[in-house]
């Protein structure tokens, strides 16, 4: 009797994938029988010029950035956030989808890939939508908690950036995210390694931030204040809707 998963061809080992889908084939007929058909002119002039950026597997997936814009227009935002921009895929994707009063704080350690996507935005005409500021997220978000006036202000949060401060952000996210809206933490599948045995060959990267996404799936899974989803879209993406 052969043990589980024994001459069975191994999946999707390279970091950076952008589907836990066991079949590549699969993730491929998505993308073009229902993601790229659909694809904004602009968010596909801004993939393929990512693809050429030497982090491009910091990007967000085709198929989360159409999920991410369906969501927004299923909840109504209007008032959002996100922490980790890269070139700004997914932050197209939300400008796409808010309408034209809506907005974006958008932050990230760098400027530099921010404005390496924004030609692309401004062409779209939806970066009068977006509040970009760099540098740390944390401190930003200290100050608006302090300050009352934002408490309860966001219709959704999407966190895609350090995962060693995941839960440092949770604690602060919640208080700003309104009763009924979500919180979206990209990555929380971490390209499959959450269910790695110890001995796996991890790239060191990958290996270090494990600990802190298993960290933050175990918390969320247990925290009162939120009605959580866990999705295998792109490397796994966990909804929190706040109900407390």
């Amino acid at each position: 009797m052969t043990s589980s998963g024994e001459n069975q061809p191994a999946r999707h080992q390279e970091v950076g994938h952008k589907s836990l889908l066991q079949s590549d084939a699969l993730y491929q007929y998505i993308l073009e029988t229902s993601v790229y058909p659909r694809e904004p002119e602009s968010m596909k002039e801004l993939r393929e010029v990512t693809a050429k950026h030497p982090w491009n597997l910091m990007t967000t997936s085709a198929d989360e950035g159409q999920f991410l814009n369906m969501l927004l227009k299923l909840i109504n935002a209007k008032n959002t956030m996100e922490i980790g921009v890269y070139t700004g895929y997914s932050l197209l994707a939300t400008a796409l989808a808010l309408p034209d009063d809506g907005k974006i704080l958008a932050m990230d350690i760098n400027r530099e890939n921010y404005e390496l996507g924004l030609p692309i935005i401004e062409k779209a005409g939806v970066a009068h939508k977006i509040d970009f500021k760099e540098g740390p997220a944390l401190p930003v978000l200290d100050q608006m908690t302090e300050d009352g006036k934002y408490h309860g202000t966001f219709d959704f949060i999407f966190v895609d950036a350090d995962k060693d401060n995941y839960l440092n952000y949770h604690k602060r996210l919640i208080d700003l995210v309104k009763i009924g809206g979500l919180i979206g933490y990209d990555n929380t599948l971490w390209n499959g390694s959450v269910v790695a045995p110890p001995d796996a060959p991890l790239r060191k990267y990958v290996r270090y931030y494990r600990d802190f996404v298993l960290e933050l799936n175990k918390a969320l899974a247990v925290d009162p204040r939120i009605e959580i989803c866990q999705l295998p879209v792109g490397d796994g993406i966990t909804l929190c809707r706040r109900i407390s």
